[in-house]
Parts: C-alpha cells; structure tokens; sequence
C-alpha cells in the first residue's frame, strides 16, 4: 500500500534541537508540557502558499519552531519573477530567508533563531531541509506534486518527533484535506486574519436603546453651532461609542446624529445633515435610507480623509461616492479631479490582454462606473440632450482611470480616489493605495466581502476588512455598511433568495 521516497531532510540534531521548545497553536495561548515537565513548542512546517501571501509569516508564530522543506524553496524561487504581487512577496520572503541564514553563527540544522533583533517577536528557531530522509506516503498520491513532498516531510518529522505536534500550515484548502485524511495535523494561516467572526465586524452605525436618555441626559449640555445642534451626554454607552460612529434612535422624533467626541463616559453627538430631502440633494442624487444619508454625511464631510462603503449589490455605494466626488469636484471646486481604480480579478475565463491606453485597457472593469454616470447625467434635465452632452464631456474630462499595477511610488495631490471592489485587495496592497494619498486628497474604499475572488483571500483577510478595523475610531476616517438595496425590486429580491 505505501511505497518508498527520498525527501531531503537533515536528520541529525532535529530530537534534542526540538525538546527544547514549548508548545502553541498560531492564534491561542496554550502551552502543553512533556512527561519530564518541560515545555513543548509545536513544529509548524510552512507551505510556500503561506509565505506568497505573508512573506512576514515567518515572524508570526512567537515561541515557536518553523521548519521549510526544500520544495518550500524551490518553489518560492519558481515563482519570484514577475511584477505581480505574489512575485513581489516571493522575491521579499527570500530576502527574510537570505537575512536569518546569514545571521546563523553555529550549524543550520541545529536550527537558526528567527530573532534577528529587538523587534522581531518570534523567539523559536527556523529549521530547513538540508539532506535526504525516507518516507511513505499512500499509493493514490502521486511522487511528482509539491504538495505530496511537503505532506511527506510532515509525515517524517511526525514520526521523528512523537513528543511534539507537527502542524503543516497552508492557505490551500485541498492540500489540508489531504492532510488531515492521513492523519496528520494541518491549519490555516490565521495571523493575516482581523477576525474571526465577520458579524463582529465595526458597520459604523449603532441603535441607541430606548433608555438611552434617561441614562445619559443627567447635566447634559446641548448648544448649537452652524446649522447643527450639538449634546453632550454622559454614560455608561459613551465608553462603547467610536469616533464618527453614527447613533439613531427612531420613534415620534428620530435622533441622527454622529459621535464627533469620545473620552471615557462622555460624548459629543451632533445632529447630521438630511440629505434624504430634496433641497439637499448632490447632484441631482438624494439619500434613499438612513445608511444612504449616513454614507452622504461622510462623503460631503472635508475633515473626513478616508472613508469605506461596504454593502450587497445595489446599495448605492458606487452611486453615493460619484454624486458626492462630481459635487465637490465640479462644483466646491475641493479637488482637482476624480481617479477611479478597480481590482482586476475576472469571475468567469480571463478576457486576455486587451490593446490600447492604460484608460482603455481598464475600460472593461469599468462597466460600473459607466452605468453610474449615465444615471447623474439624466438628473440634468433643464440643458436638454446637447446640456446633457456637453456635461457628459466635461464629467468625463474631470474623471481618470487608472490601473492598480501602476501605482506604486505615485503621490496624489487634491484628488478623490475611488477604490472599487476593494474586497479583493489583500491588507499589504491596501497600504500601498492608501499610502499614496498626499495633501487634500479623499479616499473612499467601496466593497462587498462577500463577493471575494482573489484566490487565498477570505472575509476575515480582505484588505477592507482590515482598514475597517484599523481605522475605525479615527477623526479623519469613517465607515458605514450600507444594508438595504436600492437598485431595483428584481435586484433585492434576488439578493436575498439565491
């Protein structure tokens, strides 16, 4: 049933290198001890999937030991040419890899402490595979796969290490099973992940209960500045509220308003700006729900540098951020222009490459755009067909659209940059957007995490969900989930059945 294989492995030193250390999953705290009380680390042996994703995953796991096969690095060299972004990681994680080996002053296979200096947090050692082992695997896998050999090696090590846990780490859902179905323990990388339960995740927006002010209106104080109305209160639920979180409170009066305050038990709230009347309207657009008004109040806000919009198809998030960029680019005159970007990633088969201009070859991944400004265009009804016209050229003029590939080192000066289909974007690629942003630009990130298609990512991983979280609370940030869709009757009522 099993058959015979070499896999290169140095087998010297491994037992009492190993002993030496305790034992911890990724994410948790606990630590096992040995029969002689010792404490025992777990053996965490990396796919290269891990590393392409994560090239810092290398310092991520604390105490603990890692181990690289040799097909790890095989691999890793395979795929390091390219201006992708898994060739970038790939090229950085060599040069972790690089910089730890040539720390080592002893012998590599007595392992190399992954703490090159004070800041790195891992404390375990790194282990690489130097000469050749026998090992067996079951006849249905096949010798030539990489994932095969890796699976082999965790084997091996298992075997070779009974006192410890040998844990195979991978993104790839298919060689874990495989994993699992021999019997040997296999996780997903979880370091990269904000959360683990994506309900948990901020959505900007909070119901206050119906005692809210009987608890918090003792000597309170309200006064008024600039058309809003402003409160003080003070209250147990003021240490839960984040900075432009957004509070409402429905009954015969509705309260809407915005946290503009927060220290400890107090807060300032301020009234928002209805933008669901007429008379308010951007461009021609009015908020058709309480989220659509919350998104509008941020987006028209100057002293909100970045926002995000997340929501199911036909929300209005692409609409809302338009009419609100077009306002204050056309008319505030606030910034010099709107860029547009979006994740390439198709759904179905790749179109290919595409001739033309940077704007052209992103014409495709545009299609929501197009549909949006057709919609702002026909709410100019006074210029007839050639106002129209005329205004959709100069729409178009003020409007450009660039590739994600091309951004690096850029730094864009008063410009309204939409990131669409944020969700596909990994937390390392988010930065590097939003970094570029210079003095008196707007960024505004739109998405729906449950439409993910960029492979190895997940709700829990998306770049958006990670800005969500690292910028909720901030002065200058906001963020709203948008939660009920607009687009059409067929739209909703699809959204929710299929």
């Amino acid at each position: 049933m099993y058959r015979r294989y070499s896999i290169l492995l140095k087998q010297s030193n491994y037992n009492a290198a190993f002993d030496e250390n305790a034992d911890r999953l990724p994410m948790t705290k606990r630590k096992s001890r040995s029969e002689s009380g010792k404490t025992v680390t777990k053996l965490f042996v990396l796919d290269t999937n891990v590393l392409m994703h994560d090239p810092t995953s290398l310092f991520r796991f604390e105490e603990h030991d890692l181990f690289l096969p040799i097909m790890t690095l095989e691999e890793l060299d395979n795929n390091k040419r390219g201006l992708s972004e898994v060739a970038r990681n790939a090229r950085q994680a060599s040069r972790y890899l690089d910089d730890i080996v040539s720390s080592v002053a002893g012998r590599i296979d007595e392992g190399i402490p992954l703490k090159r200096h004070a800041a790195d947090p891992a404390t375990g050692k790194l282990f690489l595979q130097t000469q050749a082992i026998d090992s067996a695997l079951p006849d249905s896998l096949a010798m030539g796969k990489a994932d095969n050999h890796i699976i082999g090696v965790v084997m091996a090590l298992q075997r070779q290490q009974p006192q410890r846990q040998v844990i195979l780490v991978s993104k790839d859902i298919n060689m874990r099973i495989k994993a699992r179905a021999l019997g040997l323990a296999a996780e997903d990388y979880f370091n990269d992940k904000v959360l683990e339960d994506i309900d948990l995740l901020y959505t900007g927006v909070r119901e206050l209960p119906a005692d809210f002010w009987d608890l918090h209106a003792k000597d309170m104080e309200s006064w008024k500045k600039d058309g809003r109305t402003y409160y003080r209160v003070k209250g147990p639920l003021c240490e839960h509220l984040q900075v432009n979180e957004f509070v409402y409170q429905e009954s015969e009066r509705p309260m809407h308003a915005i946290v503009r305050e927060q220290t400890g038990r107090s807060a300032v709230l301020e009234t928002i700006k209805d933008y669901s009347h007429q008379k308010n309207n951007v461009w021609g657009i009015t908020a058709r729900n309480r989220e659509q008004n919350f998104a509008l109040n941020l987006l028209m806000n100057p002293e909100v540098d970045f926002i995000t919009l997340l929501g199911q198809a036909g929300t209005g998030k692409t609409l809302l951020t338009l009419a609100a960029g077009l306002m204050q680019t056309l008319e505030d005159k606030s910034f010099s222009e709107i860029i547009i970007t979006s994740v390439t990633v198709p759904v179905g088969e790749d179109i290919g490459f595409l001739p033309g201009t940077e704007e052209e070859k992103m014409n495709p991944w545009m299609g929501a755009l197009e549909d949006n400004l057709d919609v702002l265009n026909k709410s100019d009804e006074e210029g007839g067909e050639w106002g129209r016209a005329a205004t959709r050229d100069l729409i178009r003029s003020r409007i450009k659209v660039k590739s994600l590939n091309f951004m690096r080192g850029r730094t864009f000066l008063n410009k309204y940059l939409i990131i669409d289909e944020a969700q596909n974007l990994t937390p390392k690629q988010m930065r590097t957007l939003i970094t570029r942003a210079g003095p008196g630009t707007k960024v505004v990130c739109l998405g729906n995490i449950a439409q993910i298609d960029t492979p190895y990512l997940t709700e829990g991983s998306s770049g958006l969900t990670y800005v969500v979280d690292r910028f909720k609370g901030w002065e200058h940030g906001g963020h709203v989930t948008l939660q009920r869709g607009e687009r059409s009757r067929l739209a909703d009522h699809a959204a929710e059945v299929l």
